[in-house]
């Protein structure tokens, strides 16, 4: 439901106009260097502030609970909260109007009209910033991977990202993006066949950041137009590093020591300050909606620390696995 990991274990909790977000990280291994300084760098790239991104101002300076004393994690549970300030609730009622692309509706439905709707609630993408500290944490498990995550198309341009964006707000709309990740020193035998295939855990929680549409690692959806003496990744050593890396670092679902790289798709933000029309469940009319409140025009802005997170907290969880099965 709200927690992702087998041995490195992190649950999300809190909505967007609650009391706080955060995140519990249970599996973490004792005697790893972390302090408060450590996740400024992080917290900053999620923030908002660049054109494009939400006027919602949110110091998210991380409140450590447990877990973490003298600047060294314990081994028991690491609790991370980050109190809301900067609401209006005011602006987000949508109980009976569901807006168009949000989970106003579904979420309605699956939880009988007792979900917390201000701001998307728990669906909000006010979440991952507890996502962003347990990555932070991540990272020091596995300080020898080197992840990092770039946005590479904005509206479907590969340049001039800026452009892009004041067209965008000049017609009141939003836009999506491409960010492409790449994790290096990766090491070989990360992964199952099948069903916790590394491409399987990652997926699932790349899939787990609200926006995500889609997701191809390689080559990807080109492979499905190449010869397969094009796309096979030819072995020049005994370290196994290949020619090409058309399989992204992963062979069989376990990783293969090539650099781990894939690329995801986000949608458009869905508030948009258009007028759009949606059904009414009170008057049982479609009616013209105009969504108030503060939104980023593109989400992809502010996604690439998120994927690195995400990417670290199960590159770290693997690593745990397999440390457990050699002992």
């Amino acid at each position: 439901m709200n927690s992702f990991g087998r041995i490195f274990k992190v649950q999300i909790f809190g909505e967007s106009h609650g009391t706080a977000v955060g995140a519990l990280l249970d599996g973490c291994p004792a005697g790893i260097s972390v302090s408060a300084e450590d996740f400024e760098t992080d917290l900053e790239r999620r923030r908002s502030g660049a054109k494009g991104t939400t006027k919602r101002k949110e110091p998210d300076m991380p409140q450590i609970i447990s877990g973490i004393h003298n600047e060294k994690t314990t081994g028991s549970p690491i609790s991370i909260a980050f109190f809301n300030q900067d609401t209006r609730s005011q602006d987000y009622n949508f109980r009976a109007i569901p807006r168009p692309g949000h989970a106003d509706f579904t979420g309605h439905t699956k939880f009988g009209g007792f979900n917390d709707d201000r701001g998307g609630g728990h669906f909000s993408g006010r979440i991952t910033a507890g996502v962003v500290a347990a990555g932070v944490v991540a990272k020091k498990i596995i300080p020898n991977i080197k992840i990092s995550a770039k946005l590479i198309e904005v509206g479907g341009q590969i340049s001039d990202f800026e452009k892009v964006i004041e067209h965008t707000i000049k017609k009141l709309d939003s836009v999506g993006g491409i960010i492409e990740c790449v994790a290096e020193h990766v090491p070989i035998g990360f992964g199952e066949p099948f069903w916790d295939s590394a491409e399987s855990l990652i997926s699932h929680a790349i899939f787990s950041i609200p926006g995500v549409r889609g997701i191809e690692f390689g080559a990807g959806f080109a492979a499905a137009r190449m010869f397969g003496s094009e796309h096979n990744d030819l072995t020049l050593n005994a370290k196994g590093e290949t020619k090409t890396n058309h399989a992204g670092g992963i062979n069989g679902g376990i990783t293969n020591g090539n650099t781990l790289t894939f690329r995801i798709a986000v949608k458009p933000t869905a508030s948009i300050s258009q007028i759009q029309e949606t059904f009414n469940f009170e008057t049982q009319h479609v009616e013209p909606l105009r969504i108030t409140g503060r939104h980023d025009a593109c989400i992809a802005l502010r996604m690439p620390v998120i994927v690195e997170a995400v990417t670290a907290i199960v590159l770290a969880d693997l690593y745990l696995i397999n440390l457990k099965s050699k002992i």
